[in-house]
């Protein structure tokens, strides 16, 4: 399956945990047939429901999104703590990890120091237009 010729492996969607939620077995069935299309699944705003585990094993999910809150009271209390069992738990189902809302340098630092694989927020880019993202894949700026 490709979408105006990129691969199906190129594109990844995002479900969030609220609609898991909801309709189980209805999302369960959808899910798997994008993924046998070859598209990547993540689970947006994991951490922020009530989601079972059994859920991550049953779904045939590609990766898991660390909800910005978690990521904006990084470095109080225990929410490192709870980022770092996140990272854990998609370890012990081979799923990568995607931190949103990286705003600081230091946020950046953090997550990396605890492996997160993929991160996205203000610090790498504000979000744009078609014109000004063709731009900056050209040459992109540093980051701060």
């Amino acid at each position: 399956m490709t979408l105006n010729n990129l691969p199906a492996r190129c594109l990844e969607l995002e479900i969030t945990e609220s609609l898991l939620m909801n309709d189980a077995e209805g999302v369960l069935a959808k899910v798997r047939q994008l993924r046998r299309a070859g598209l990547l699944i993540s689970i947006d705003d994991f951490g922020t429901g009530f989601s079972s585990l059994n859920y991550l094993r049953r779904f045939s999910v590609s990766s898991l999104k660390i909800d910005q809150s978690f990521v904006r009271d990084l470095g109080g209390g225990s929410t490192g703590g709870l980022i770092h069992a996140i990272l854990g738990i998609a370890r012990s189902f081979e799923l990568g990890t995607i931190a949103e809302g990286i705003e600081t340098p230091a946020q950046d630092e953090a997550l990396s120091t605890l492996g997160c694989d993929l991160m996205q927020g203000y610090l790498f880019s504000r979000p744009l237009t078609t014109a000004a993202l063709i731009d900056y894949l050209a040459a992109p700026p540093p980051i701060a």
